[in-house]
């Protein structure tokens, strides 16, 4: 087929559905601008599926990208290619990287914080309850932001005083409106961070995943441990991997109930739970619309004729494949809980499926059923329209969701 010229994301992401339609309209993979990176976007979840899968797609950059070199100066992108973490490793490194971390996330240590995360979402909506009722609140500012800063700050060990900070600069990683020179300031001032929350919990330990994490480091004499720069971009993505995509899901559970009676009349009738609800959004509107990034370690023919050739960039567009109307027919565009099915790639697919992917399900579904039992009345407080998303071409959110709790004669 002949060559389709290079599509440039927008890096504002101010109409994704459009753009996400117009890649799956270009076939299962097509060639797209990110930021100054020419990458293979896909979205035929078919094919997603068999990359994400395949040893031949890498995710080391330093090792399978020759451009890598050249690129990660001047990127604003580059810490999402160039931190020394699982996120970033291939074969034997992501299996030790994973093995360290992964029992932290075991079911039953996620069922041991379902009453923590209760409590914190009870508080956080006893303080909206004192609000005033002409007031508008914010939920992606009062609820979202700072259920999970709280939930992964009591698992890592990040002193309250010490969140705040984080949550700025986590959104930084994010953003895709940066120039090379803010990336790297708010790259060195995370890094800043998380290298004086290192020192600290060395120090004086606690019972918490850092201090595992550095005590695996500290004790493992036979190089199966951490290095050092291995354990500070581990807490890294830990932190903002738990904390920005939970904020999304639930800004958009939210955001799609209260544009949808119909859906809310579903849960009420008990057609629908609210683990449904959480699926579906995941699907309909997933937290990260593209992950950047990996890279072909063969040619790898594709089913329309192109070829992505050895050391090209892949780009997982987890957002544009969820809607893909060969997955979900032709109401893959709609929001709808009782479908009966859900599938979706929203925590990626593979070995490097999300590990921390239980514990935002629980946190969002708690959030949700509490929000929405504690107010039945709650309303968008501006037109959907007038949500303005995120200028992030990766995170899928609004920059602010008003809402009005009770009906105002209250």
């Amino acid at each position: 087929m002949p060559e389709q010229p290079i599509l440039a994301l927008d890096p504002e992401a101010s109409d994704h559905h459009a753009e996400h339609q117009a890649l799956r309209a270009r076939g299962p993979a097509t060639r797209v601008d990110i930021l100054g990176v020419t990458a293979w976007s896909i979205t035929d979840p078919a094919l997603l599926k068999q990359l994400l899968t395949s040893p031949q797609v890498s995710k080391d950059g330093r090792a399978h990208w020759p451009a890598f070199a050249d690129t990660v100066p001047t990127w604003p992108l580059a810490l999402w290619i160039a931190a020394s973490n699982m996120f970033t490793a291939y074969g034997a490194d992501h299996r030790r990287l994973r093995r360290m971390v992964a029992p932290a996330f075991s079911a039953r240590r996620i069922q041991a914080m379902r009453p923590a995360v209760e409590a914190i979402i009870t508080g956080l909506l006893d303080d909206l309850e004192t609000l005033p009722v002409e007031e508008s609140v914010d939920l992606r500012d009062q609820l979202a932001h700072p259920l999970p800063i709280a939930v992964i700050g009591q698992l890592m060990g990040v002193p309250e005083n010490q969140r705040q900070g984080f949550r700025s600069m986590v959104d930084g990683v994010f953003a895709t409106t940066l120039t090379t020179e803010q990336a790297a300031a708010n790259t060195a001032a995370l890094y800043g961070a998380l290298d004086h929350l290192i020192a600290a919990k060395r120090a004086r330990p606690g019972d918490d995943l850092t201090s595992v994490l550095i005590t695996a480091r500290d004790d493992e004499g036979d190089g199966g441990g951490f290095a050092d720069e291995e354990l500070r971009d581990t807490l890294l993505l830990m932190i903002s991997a738990g904390y920005e995509t939970t904020v999304n899901v639930i800004d958009q559970a939210i955001t799609a109930l209260l544009t949808d009676p119909e859906q809310l009349r579903h849960l009420r009738a008990g057609r629908a739970d609210w683990s449904d609800v959480v699926e579906e959004t995941l699907r309909h509107e997933p937290a990260v619309k593209h992950l950047p990034l990996r890279y072909a370690l063969t040619d790898i023919p594709l089913p329309d004729g192109q070829t992505i050739a050895a050391g090209e960039a892949i780009l997982a567009s987890y957002a544009a494949a969820n809607r893909h109307p060969d997955w979900h027919g032709e109401s893959a565009d709609r929001f709808d809980i009782i479908r009966p099915t859900k599938d979706h790639l929203a925590f990626g697919h593979g070995v490097h499926f999300c590990l921390g992917a239980p514990l935002a399900r629980l946190e969002v579904a708690i959030a949700l059923q509490q929000l929405f039992d504690r107010f039945p009345d709650i309303r968008l407080a501006v037109p959907a329209t007038e949500l303005q998303p995120l200028p992030s071409l990766i995170s899928n959110g609004h920059q602010a969701l008003p809402v009005h709790l009770r009906p105002a004669s209250r």
